[in-house]
């Protein structure tokens, strides 16, 4: 772990960086962005505000970073399920389902917080950061269906990413209010069903949307 000596209030401390941005990685996915103020993370990374404003800037840096670690660290599981060998319909229902239990087994981390950490946000900026992530993985998820299904319009690519992202987002939203694992199960197998349907009708039809 890197280890960064700064100056707060009163004598310099060692300060441990990647310990301070893991516990921001709980706290922010725990509660979200604006419910989570400097002198929380301050207080519990343990140092003084001025320390945190010292090594990260602000509080929106800090969750900057918040963000790539939890992409780096607890993000994987979307990157493994999209390489998956199997037909895009049987791919993408294992997508919904194993989103489903990714975001429901760990109670005290519920959800995702790319797709979490900012809904109702008053900070545009912060807002800012997670739908460039969000785009990130947007882009993964068109970037898998063109490669499984080329024989689809660029729009009917667009509807579909567009469509598996509110599931994602449904889903994530849910487990923090509280579902369980079982019950968004269900929902993310109803998802896919319906994501298999449409890619169907597309695939048969050759439907360009308007």
């Amino acid at each position: 772990m890197t280890t960064k000596k700064i100056k707060g209030r009163g004598r310099p401390r060692n300060f441990d960086i990647d310990q301070a941005i893991e516990i921001a990685v709980d706290l922010f996915h725990q509660r979200g962005y604006d419910d989570v103020g400097v002198a929380e993370l301050s207080k519990s990374i343990g140092i003084t505000a001025p320390s945190l404003y010292s090594a990260f800037g602000s509080k929106r840096s800090l969750f900057e970073r918040a963000l790539k670690r939890y992409v780096e660290t607890r993000g994987g599981w979307l990157i493994t399920a999209l390489a998956r060998k199997d037909t895009l319909e049987n791919k993408m229902t294992h997508f919904f389902l194993s989103a489903a239990e990714v975001y429901s087994t760990d109670d005290e981390r519920c959800g995702c917080l790319v797709m979490d950490a900012t809904r109702n946000c008053s900070d545009e900026k912060a807002k800012a950061l997670t739908a460039e992530f969000q785009k990130v993985t947007w882009n993964l998820i068109c970037d898998r269906i063109t490669t499984d299904a080329p024989e689809l319009s660029k729009p009917q690519l667009s509807a579909l990413t567009d469509y598996v992202m509110m599931i994602l987002m449904g889903l994530s939203g849910r487990a923090r209010d509280g579902l369980e694992t079982g019950s968004l199960k269900e929902t993310a197998d109803i998802a896919a069903a319906g994501f298999v349907q449409r890619l169907h009708s597309y695939q048969q039809t050759g439907k360009t949307l308007c």
